[in-house]
This record gives C-alpha cells, sequence and structure tokens, in this order.
C-alpha cells in the first residue's frame, strides 16, 4: 500500500507535459512549447518577448492585453494559447509595414489618443479589428464597440477621434 502511495506522491510532483503550439504571429511562423494553462498573453510576452501588448486586469476587463486573432479582437489573457494553435495573431508590433506606421498609429499620435501610454497597444488593436468590422458608423458606435478598453487616464475623446480619423485613411476618404 505504501509503495502506491509514494508512486502518487512523485507523480503529482511532476510538472505536466508542455504543448507544442503553432501561431503565426504578425507573419511570422512561431512553433513553441507552452504548459498547458500558458495564456496567449504569456505567450506573446513571455515567449516570444512581444512586450506591447500589456498585462492589466488579468481577467479581461481592461483591453489593455487586446490582440488580433484570425482578424477579430479578443482579450488575450482570456485565452489559453493552446487553444489558438494554427491561429494568425496580430500585436501592435506587427500593425506596422514597408516602415510606415499603421494608419491608427498616425492617428493616435496626431490626436494625442495616450497619456501614460499603458492601455495604448490594446486601445490600437482593438480599433483595428472595429474598423475591420466595419460597424462603427458613428461617434456613438465607436464610444460603444470600444467601451471594453478602459483608458485610466481619461483620453478617450482623443482616443474617439484617433479612430475616426484612421477610419476615414483606411476607407480612402482621408
Amino acid at each position: 500500500m505504501r509503495q502506491t502511495s509514494t508512486l502518487a506522491t512523485e507523480k503529482s510532483n511532476q510538472a505536466p507535459a508542455k504543448i507544442s503550439v503553432a501561431l503565426n504571429v504578425n507573419g511570422q511562423q512561431r512553433q513553441l512549447d507552452v504548459a498547458p494553462w500558458t495564456t496567449l498573453l504569456d505567450t506573446l510576452r513571455d515567449h516570444l518577448d512581444l512586450t506591447g501588448t500589456k498585462k492589466g486586469c488579468d481577467h479581461g476587463q481592461c483591453g489593455a492585453c487586446t490582440v488580433l486573432v484570425d482578424g477579430r479582437r479578443v482579450n488575450s489573457c482570456l485565452i489559453l494559447a493552446v487553444m489558438k494553435d494554427g491561429a494568425n495573431v496580430t500585436t501592435v508590433e506587427g500593425l506596422a509595414g514597408n516602415d510606415a506606421l499603421h494608419p491608427l498609429q498616425q492617428a493616435f499620435i496626431d490626436h494625442d489618443a495616450f497619456q501614460c501610454g499603458y492601455c495604448t497597444p490594446g486601445q490600437i488593436c482593438s480599433a483595428a479589428g472595429l474598423i475591420a468590422e466595419g460597424r462603427a458608423k458613428s461617434v456613438d458606435d465607436i464610444r460603444e464597440l470600444m467601451s471594453g478598453n478602459i483608458c485610466r487616464c481619461g483620453a478617450y475623446p482623443n482616443i474617439v477621434a484617433a479612430i475616426q480619423q484612421a477610419m476615414g485613411a483606411m476607407s480612402g476618404k482621408s
């Protein structure tokens, strides 16, 4: 009987096996081994050194961790990396291209749509998803559809103005 108890104790002290996950992150195919409980946020920050995505509340309530997964905005703190095996992930680092800022990044600068900057990567990724969704037709729509992203500094009017500018630029209305 004692031998079984010892085996059970030894087994429970072993770390669970890591799981292999393939992600296309910002256009680069990445293969990594992560613990089954590793969130997409921690995978991006701790395993891939993409620290633009921020850990705010770690409960999906603030939006600081927002990234795009297969083109849809998600709170990366609520998703296990293993759940997104094979997915395309875009972080704030992956939005710019060809040595030029993404129109949202430029609009945030133009409208001074940040103060401390902590929420900015999540705000920008969420806004990119919002624009791609094509549902925002008014300032009130933008406010409502961005309500999952909190800015504790209160830069909301500038954030909305930046999103409006980027929506115009991205639709060719500039």
